[in-house]
Parts: C-alpha cells; sequence; structure tokens
C-alpha cells in the first residue's frame, strides 16, 4: 500500500515537472492516467478499511491520558468516516456505482482526511509539550544538583542571575531560544516522534489543496506526498519508529 501511494506521488510530481518543462502532451497523458490507475488501485486495496479505524477507536477509547483517547479516538474515527467515502468513490469510478457524484464525496473524504490529520498534529503538539516540560524539569534538577550550566552549554541566566538581558525584548528572545532548543533536543531524542509530525505535516498540504483552502499546486502536493508515503514505508520496515500507542 504504501509503495502504490509513493507511486502515486511520484507520478503527480513528475507530472508537473514534465508540464513546466513542456514535455509532450502524450507523455504528460500517459503519467496522468498512471496516476489514476494507482490511485484506483489504493482504493481498491482500502476496502475494509473502515472497520479497521473503527477497532482502533474502540482500542483508544481505553487509554489512562484524557487528551490523548479524545486525539487518537476522534481522528481515527474520521478516518474510518474518510475510508468509506473513499470506497463510494471507488464504486463510482469502477463503473459499479455510476451515478455517484465524484466532486461531492471526493470533497466529503478530503473533510475528514483533514479532521484527522489535525487530530494526529494535536496528539503530537500534546506529546512534544508533556516531553519538554519533563526534559526542562530534568534540567532543572541536574542544574541544582551540580551548581553549573545546562548540559549542551545552555545558558539560562535566570531571573535577577548575571546572564539577564538588560532589556525585556532580549529576555523573550533569550527564552524562545532555549525553548527551540529545548524543542530539537526532544525530537532528537524521540525518532518516531520527529517522523509523526513530519508526515502529518506534510500529509496536511493534500487534503488544503483539494478542499482549496490552500492551493499549493500539483508539484508541492506530490512532493509532500512523496516524501510522507517514504516516511510510512520507513515505519514499516523500522516498527520501532511508528509512535504508540
Amino acid at each position: 500500500m504504501g509503495k502504490l501511494r509513493a507511486a502515486q506521488y511520484a507520478c503527480s510530481l513528475l507530472g508537473h515537472a514534465l508540464q513546466k518543462h513542456g514535455a509532450s502532451p502524450e507523455l504528460q497523458k500517459q503519467i496522468r492516467q498512471l496516476e489514476g490507475h494507482l490511485s484506483l488501485g489504493r482504493k481498491l486495496l482500502r476496502l475494509g478499511n473502515s472497520a479497521d479505524a473503527l477497532e482502533s477507536a474502540k482500542r483508544a477509547v481505553h487509554l489512562s491520558d484524557v487528551v490523548l483517547r479524545f486525539c487518537i479516538t476522534v481522528s481515527h474515527l474520521n478516518r474510518a468516516l474518510y475510508f468509506a467515502c473513499d470506497n463510494v468513490l471507488w464504486a463510482g469510478k469502477s463503473g459499479l456505482a455510476p451515478r455517484v457524484d465524484q466532486e461531492k464525496w471526493a470533497q466529503r473524504s478530503f473533510r475528514y482526511y483533514l479532521f484527522s490529520l489535525i487530530m494526529n498534529l494535536s496528539r503530537d503538539a500534546y506529546e512534544i509539550r508533556l516531553l519538554m516540560e519533563q526534559e526542562s524539569s530534568a534540567c532543572s534538577r541536574r542544574l541544582k544538583g551540580s551548581g553549573g550550566g545546562i548540559p549542551g552549554g545552555i545558558e539560562t541566566g535566570g531571573p535577577g542571575g548575571p546572564g539577564t538581558p538588560g532589556g525585556g525584548l532580549p529576555q523573550v528572545a533569550l527564552k524562545l531560544r532555549l525553548r527551540v532548543l529545548l524543542l530539537a533536543r526532544v525530537l532528537r531524542g524521540h525518532p518516531p516522534l520527529l517522523l509523526d509530525v513530519v508526515r502529518n505535516a506534510c500529509d496536511l498540504f493534500i487534503p488544503l489543496d483539494k478542499l482549496g483552502l490552500w492551493r499549493c499546486g500539483p508539484g508541492i502536493v506530490g512532493l509532500c506526498g512523496l516524501v510522507s508515503s517514504i516516511l510510512s514505508i520507513l515505519t514499516l520496515i523500522c516498527p520501532w519508529l511508528r509512535l504508540k500507542p
């Protein structure tokens, strides 16, 4: 499934490049047809995924953390609705239900896809916040225990201390810099979370473009879809890179 998705978005990216560089219309048509066949094949392979998403939602209901329970459950429910719309689209494109309004059902499916990604990114933001708080507390304990600076050479120059900048704006800039460094440290120490953030962020461009909320163009959509697909394949090859739960 991941390979088909990567091939589909690679075709989208290639088609955009060919169009930009003035390739022959016949070649562009063949690439678009190949992309359409790959999309239809993916829809066929996704039949039944709604049931899997509902099962995942049922499991997520039992999570102890309220925020994670809400984000993951709502995400899976929206994925189930997205797959259901996708099944209707497959029936229309395959000729089983020729009267299906393709545009209407496509818009519905992308809306559910967008809601699912928003929930995924909310979950990522929540996990990042928890890890940053843990890392900050650990750094504070190490600072108090050693009497030195934060490991890694970061000097906070606490309130009233010798390292405190004189003005308010430089102090805000320093705090922002420390937060960015802390964020980088957290993401570097948790590759599954980093991959999930990048993958969801890349996927977000697809429904935003399809729904007309933010027109990115086929080139950006193809590139983001390809990157997201490669990361998904990577999590299949290395299961420890998959974010849990």
